[in-house]
């Protein structure tokens, strides 16, 4: 009778446990962002009833992951519980993070991916560079509880397989969650770089706390990374938000080549805006001066000359055609524009002008992203985070 009392009651902790997942994962959200001096506030923040938040707050304790200093009625993340590693791969350069339970950022190391941009080449880099990460801040190896890795193009989230991308030389369906996980031997995610970049909007940037919006990367490609009702989007095939190959008044008719830019970004992305620039000064006659690139050309925009207005009106009037159609379909109010020549601030007043023309329904709000080139390596960390968690047995459904 006493061993099945004692299933019992195992039983009933471990159904308390799952049930308080949800709740404990939300404590620790918020109190990444702040400590909080009281049960009472922590739960008007997490919106979690009193009972609820008590569970939660049970089974962080007993994980080790809470802890109230002096044992007063304030509670904080034990940030030393352990570390976590974010990483950005780019078609040039890569940076690593490292970061303790809370998120902070305890120390940063780059390298260049031009002539190693291999698979294992790169894992081989991301394994120099969490060595010297790791000796720079002093920390043992053992704390490592999880890393999270972006990189452009398709990137299957779920198995981890990094299927296409036209950045990185000699990656197309690589398991490179796989791959980490043997080089490092601790729980890896794997995401796409726009995405990422959306992640670390939500969690500590421009769109913290915002379920629905669409972080909008415009660079020499352009890519969404979407937010809906609180969750990232992926699609059926992993390519939700490749608006690059989206077609709109302005832009190409015909269907791309693979491997070719699609039609909005050969538009609007930086070498589209330079052909354009490029294409209005032959027109004009008119020599085109220095090599500019989109940025440059939007600020002699903003300084009155002539030619360059041309080409920011042409690209803020695609622009927003794009962004109000994308609304349209998702119902999110808000953009956050980041990349090289999304974050141009001529390029987002002139856009949001001509949106503010659509009074039916409520114009988009367009904002650029203040996390700039950071986004992606803290959208990273945060995954990493997320890992970690579950990894300790704690999932948000």
């Amino acid at each position: 009778m006493a061993n099945k009392r004692s299933t019992t009651s195992t039983r009933g902790t471990r159904q308390r446990h799952a049930l308080a997942q949800p709740d404990a994962c939300e404590v620790l959200q918020q109190l990444r962002e702040q400590d909080f001096n009281s049960q009472s506030e922590l739960a008007r923040q997490c919106g979690i009833p009193a009972a609820r938040l008590a569970a939660a707050l049970s089974l962080l304790a007993k994980k080790g992951l809470v802890e109230r200093p002096g044992g007063h009625g304030s509670f904080r993340i034990k940030a030393s519980y352990g570390h976590v590693l974010g990483v950005d791969i780019g078609g040039s350069n890569m940076r690593i993070a490292l970061a303790d339970m809370k998120g902070t950022v305890l120390s940063k190391w780059s390298t260049s991916t031009k002539r190693t941009s291999s698979p294992g080449m790169v894992v081989e880099q991301i394994r120099t560079g969490v060595t010297k990460l790791l000796e720079q801040a002093s920390v043992p190896r053992r704390s490592l509880l999880a890393i999270a890795a972006g990189a452009p193009g398709i990137t299957d989230a779920d198995s981890g397989v990094v299927v296409a991308t036209s950045y990185l030389r000699g990656w197309r369906n690589v398991p490179f969650r796989s791959l980490l996980e043997s080089a490092l031997h601790i729980p890896a995610a794997v995401e796409n770089d726009v995405r990422l970049a959306a992640i670390g909007e939500h969690s500590a940037g421009a769109a913290r706390g915002v379920r629905n919006f669409v972080f909008l990367a415009i660079g020499t490609g352009i890519a969404a990374g979407i937010f809906a009702n609180g969750k990232l989007v992926h699609g059926a095939d992993s390519t939700a938000g490749e608006v690059g190959y989206m077609h709109v008044p302005g832009t190409p008719e015909e269907v791309a080549k693979r491997g070719a830019p699609g039609s909005l970004e050969s538009t609007i992305g930086g070498e589209g805006v330079r052909q354009q620039w490029l294409r209005v000064c032959r027109e004009a006659r008119v020599p085109p001066g220095r090599d500019l690139n989109a940025t440059e050309i939007f600020e002699h925009a903003r300084a009155g000359e002539v030619h360059a207005m041309t080409v920011l009106d042409q690209s803020a009037r695609v622009l927003a055609y794009a962004v109000y159609n994308i609304s349209l379909v998702l119902n999110s109010a808000l953009f956050v524009l980041g990349g090289g020549v999304g974050m141009s601030a001529p390029l987002r007043d002139a856009t949001q002008c001509f949106l503010d023309q659509y009074n039916e329904p409520v114009p988009p709000k367009l904002i650029v992203s203040s996390l700039g080139p950071d986004a992606q390596l803290i959208g990273a960390i945060r995954l990493a985070l997320h890992t970690a968690e579950a990894r300790l047995g704690l999932k948000l459904q």
